[in-house]
């Protein structure tokens, strides 16, 4: 149990007497079989709770040993801990009368809904006499909590779980997946498992802040709906990444219409999801998308040793299921180690004849000694230096003497080596109970589901890179425009709603993200000068105000290779549109980009980058990060995308200047931060990257229009 001595932080020390609780007060206790208010005492007995405990009942007497009181003002003394299991009529009076007791914290079951509530809702008046009092409450709603380290496991239900205290920190939204990680699978041990509920109080952001703070815990899992509180929420993961402990998030609600109303196509593409990708990027979350890969990213994160630099080694028992891996790896993206010719002629005197010295490895020949050849050859595969981590790839059965004898192989490995070993089963419902359990007690966790298995691996690898990332300052934007940009400032001050092209491009060359040059006009004659200005061929685009995608209504023009071209579609889009136009010349060829910013009401300023031009609202193929931020930062997420091939010079395509391009992203990252008050989104679209990379197209909004 934590020490009155025990440095915490702020947040981490707010929920100590919830967590933690030297004294607890079971409110609602039972004597009455299978209800919550008589399991949960049996539950905080079966924890192996050490610190004192009173039943709160009105006829008195014992509940499962434990003495009771007939109301919370008969305690000798204030307890650290209240928790309530009465219905919804009687919770505002249990927790003021709690907090009349001298409770420093609350944990409530009950949904904290009642019909007909009014204008002031049940959980909305809970809540205030919690702050007012600054005490923590887990609830309403919740399922409880079970803390392995201290022996409090605070719930009002019957569990079959056994105390079994470990380094793996939980945190779920949903009542249904706490319990199916918390209840079944002793592989996934636990030092704090916790079902928020509501959140009245006490918010994700301060479990994570407590978890990380607790030197037991090597690794935080969240089941995560939304951050209630976000800019703790962030504190928190920044936290944990200054600890070194990584967080693994399975998030939902992805695809709400968050951005209905957006103006711009950043805006549309971006709903609410991308914002939560560009936190967990900033703080190296590990994002995951099924419970199953949770849990095995939990398992493999859950053991004492770090993850090497290199990739993944693999020793299997089959040639077939070692084809099934490499194109699952693919698939997922995790490399496999380029083994030296040293590793493989190692490898290759264990091996019997027709085998392959290779990795991934297919080591079985006809079965003799293999428990030898599988312990030595998965040794070489982890010896060599570009080796991170080592996976055995068997579907084990308990009961079974050949998969003994991997088991065998496995521990043998881990023993000898430094880097982690885990076990993967090739299918999921495997009858491998016992192998698994003391497998995974001894350190090499067993991961079911090749699938759910790389995307562990996958998750290690990524945080061990987030780990190894430079100190990424953002750009300063030329200084020779800094009174342009201060211009910039005032003219969004004014509230004008959506910028044209030419004044978007305008504000992008201040920040020094490069644009094409562009001439407004107002007639033709005008159009004419500025053409010969610019030098042919030209585009003639629509510039008349509220037009904000100007394909759509036809108001483009290109490749205008003379007067006679020009004066043809300047008059048709007059005709349209409108007379005033905006020429500019025609760029050269290159990939098309999309740069993109939007103002997340709960994580600030989202610069995006992916594939642009009309293919923006048809490729899923962007990236995201939270502005502002430097060089490297842009140079992941170019590297990112899915066209990064083209800037390599694809098919006899000139090679883009990376270094430049990263610099650009990064410099529009600053523009994106440094008018975040002013500026609701960006997008900017096409941005040529070629021999030159250049902004063909800008549309800023200013913050009033979406007010």
């Amino acid at each position: 149990m934590i020490g009155a001595d025990m440095t915490l932080s702020k947040s981490a020390a707010f929920l100590t007497p919830l967590l933690a609780p030297r004294s607890i007060a079971f409110v609602g206790a039972s004597a009455r079989p299978n209800t919550p208010g008589h399991d949960m005492m049996r539950m905080i007995r079966r924890g192996g709770f050490t610190g004192i405990v009173h039943a709160v009942n009105p006829k008195g007497g014992e509940i499962e040993g434990y003495p009771c009181v007939r109301s919370l003002a008969d305690l000798p003394a204030p307890p650290d801990l209240a928790v309530l299991s009465v219905r919804n009529e009687r919770l505002e009076g249990a927790l003021a009368a709690a907090i009349a007791a001298g409770a420093k914290a609350a944990v409530i079951f009950a949904s904290g809904l009642l019909p007909d509530d009014g204008d002031s809702p049940l959980a909305q008046r809970l809540a205030r006499l919690a702050r007012a009092a600054r005490i923590p409450i887990c609830g309403p709603n919740c399922m409880g909590f079970y803390n392995d380290l201290d022996g409090v496991w605070v719930c009002g239900f019957p569990s079959p779980r056994q105390p079994a205290p470990g380094s793996i920190a939980f945190i779920a939204h949903s009542g249904s997946v706490f319990g199916a990680l918390a209840h079944n699978d002793p592989r996934l041990r636990f030092a704090l498992a916790v079902s928020p509920g509501g959140e009245a109080t006490a918010t994700v952001a301060d479990y994570i802040a407590y978890a990380v703070e607790r030197p037991e815990v090597k690794v935080v899992g969240l089941f995560l709906e939304s951050a209630r509180d976000p800019r703790g929420f962030a504190r928190a993961l920044e936290r944990a990444a200054e600890r070194g402990v990584p967080v693994v998030a399975l998030k939902v609600g992805r695809t709400e219409a968050a951005a209905a109303g957006a103006l711009t196509h950043t805006g549309a593409l971006a709903g609410s999801d991308l914002a939560y990708s560009a936190l967990f990027d900033r703080y190296g979350v590990i994002r995951v998308e099924t419970l199953d890969e949770l849990a095995a990213t939990l398992l493999l994160l859950s053991t004492e040793r770090p993850v090497r630099r290199g990739g993944l080694v693999t020793i299997g028992d089959s040639g077939g299921e070692r084809e099934l891996m490499i194109d699952l790896a693919e698939r997922a993206g995790v490399p496999f180690a380029a083994i030296s010719q040293a590793t493989k002629a190692a490898i290759a005197g264990r091996l019997e004849h027709g085998l392959e010295a290779a990795n991934p490895l297919d080591a079985w020949g006809s079965g003799a000694d293999f428990v030898a050849c599988f312990t030595d050859c998965l040794g070489d595969l982890l010896a060599d230096s570009d080796a991170a981590l080592g996976l055995l790839n068997a579907d084990l059965r308990d009961g079974y003497y050949l998969h003994r004898g991997f088991a065998d192989a496995a521990l043998a490995a881990a023993r000898a080596s430094d880097k982690i070993v885990a076990v993967a089963t090739n299918y999921t419902q495997v009858r491998h109970e016992a192998l698994a359990l003391e497998l995974t007690r001894a350190g090499v966790p067993v991961l079911d589901g090749t699938a759910n298995a790389l995307a562990a691996v996958r998750g290690a690898f990524a945080y061990r890179d987030f780990q190894a990332r430079p100190f990424d300052p953002p750009p300063s934007p030329p200084a020779a425009r800094a009174a342009d940009r201060e211009r910039a400032r005032a003219r969004l001050r004014q509230g004008a709603g959506p910028l044209d092209e030419a004044t978007s491009l305008s504000l992008l060359e201040a920040w020094g993200a490069p644009a094409i040059p562009h001439i407004v006009v107002a007639n033709f004659d005008e159009a004419r000068r500025a053409a010969a200005k610019l030098g042919y061929p030209v585009a003639c685009k629509t510039a008349e105000r509220g037009l904000l995608h100007k394909s759509d209504v036809g108001g483009v023009r290109l490749g205008l290779t003379d007067e006679q071209a020009l004066r043809d579609a300047y008059d048709d889009l007059a005709a349209r549109l409108g007379p005033r136009a905006l020429i500019a010349p025609m760029a050269q060829r290159g990939v098309e980009l999309s740069l993109g910013m939007i103002r997340d009401p709960q994580f600030g300023p989202v610069v995006t980058v992916g594939a642009g031009g009309t293919l923006v609202e048809l490729l899923d193929d962007r990236r995201a990060a939270l502005a502002p931020f430097g060089r490297a930062t842009a140079r992941r997420l170019l590297d990112g995308l899915k066209l990064r091939r083209l800037l390599n010079g694809y098919r006899g395509g000139g090679a883009v200047d990376m270094e430049r391009l990263a610099e650009i992203v990064a410099l529009f990252s600053v523009l994106a931060a440094e008018l975040a008050d002013l500026i609701a989104e960006i997008d900017v679209n096409p941005l040529i990257a070629g021999a030159d990379i250049v902004a063909l197209d800008a549309l800023i909004v200013a913050e009033p229009e979406i007010n």
